[in-house]
């Protein structure tokens, strides 16, 4: 009793001990101090163009939630977390139903179930936990054979990855080339050019070969840089046209040969009316994130900490099963996707 009793001063101990670095952290990271203009020592606030701020991943925003960090998407900004919700699409029961003929095809469709959660801090790019995802449905055996995501999920590299590691084909929309010319939609951008991976060449527009072709690495990915001389470049008379370089030269940089390809099928298949289609399953998701902000209340973490919030959200997820289960066990109609008023008069044009 004696030695669990002399032990609760020193836990104490620590605990402020902790706190007070935790503030100081908090200072040192928004906090300066500089000599003012009569050579007295006073603190400011950092500026982040002048002195520099921590990354955002590393920058603790709340003194209260040690886990918590900013983040950012388009106009919304938020402290705290993100949550990423995988749910099932399979739309065959409910064909083989309303094929039977007894009219209740409609009323026996399965419902859509959450069968992941993964929760991160708010600063984790999303197309950082598509594999996470994936490894975390394989070992639960619930890999699909196609994985709807938003373009923020998928990478060149992960449209391979994810069919050669876990059979799964993305259905996705690619984001476009951020190049200059493609940005402005005049010049010669990358699919300009032709490619030739087995000679390692390419070829320009206007029919000039690369002089090099360099196998590299940049931040972890394999990539390759392709070169053109300058002989070749600057008495070109469309090189306006191809590059603004103040080295007079165009440099290409282009995924591995199957990342490559597979790039350009993913861009060229998301233009037409079938990727329309399909993709359109993906809707469903958004309704289950509705649902769950709706009934469980599952944008604003109740806890403190990553893994409280982790829990929180596996339970909201339960929740939304268990509704979505009961309503099918009893009978009642799943609900449709919401249809804009856009949708309602493209429907009422096309009839």
């Amino acid at each position: 009793m004696h030695a669990a009793a002399s032990s609760d001063p020193d836990l104490a101990f620590l605990a402020r001990l902790h706190q007070v670095e935790v503030l100081r952290v908090v200072l040192l990271q928004n906090y300066l101090a500089v000599e003012d203009d009569q050579g007295r020592e006073v603190v400011r606030r950092r500026e982040a163009d002048a002195e520099g701020l921590p990354p955002g991943r590393s920058r603790i925003t709340s003194p209260y939630d040690l886990d918590a960090r900013w983040g950012v998407k388009r106009d919304t900004f938020w402290n705290g977390y993100k949550v990423h919700v995988t749910e099932t699409c399979d739309t065959s029961a409910a064909a083989d139903n309303s094929s039977d003929g007894d009219g209740d095809g409609e009323a026996l469709a399965p419902p859509h179930l959450i069968t992941n959660v993964e929760t991160t801090d708010a600063t984790v790019p999303d197309n950082q936990m598509t594999e996470s995802i994936h490894a975390r449905l394989a070992g639960r055996g619930l890999l699909p054979a196609e994985h709807y995501v938003d373009s923020g999920y998928p990478s060149a590299e992960l449209l391979v990855s994810s069919l050669a590691s876990f059979g799964i084909a993305l259905v996705t929309p690619m984001l476009a080339d951020t190049s200059p010319q493609a940005r402005a939609g005049a010049g010669f951008d990358r699919t300009a050019f032709s490619l030739d991976f087995d000679a390692r060449q390419a070829t320009c527009p206007q029919g000039h070969a690369s002089s090099s072709w360099n196998p590299v690495t940049q931040r972890g990915t394999d990539t390759i840089v392709i070169t053109f001389a300058k002989h070749t470049c600057r008495p070109c008379p469309v090189r306006a046209q191809c590059t603004t370089s103040t080295s007079g030269r165009r440099q290409l940089t282009v995924h591995p040969r199957d990342v490559h390809q597979a790039q350009l099928a993913a861009r060229a298949a998301q233009t037409t009316k079938d990727f329309e289609t399909r993709y359109a399953l993906r809707a469903g998701v958004e309704g289950a994130l509705h649902q769950g902000v709706a009934v469980t209340g599952m944008r604003h973490a109740r806890y403190r900490g990553l893994a409280s919030t982790r829990l929180e959200h596996a339970n909201a997820a339960v929740a939304v099963n268990l509704i979505r289960l009961h309503s099918w066990w009893n009978g009642h109609p799943l609900d449709r996707t919401r249809t804009s008023h856009l949708a309602h008069l493209e429907l009422t044009l096309a009839s």
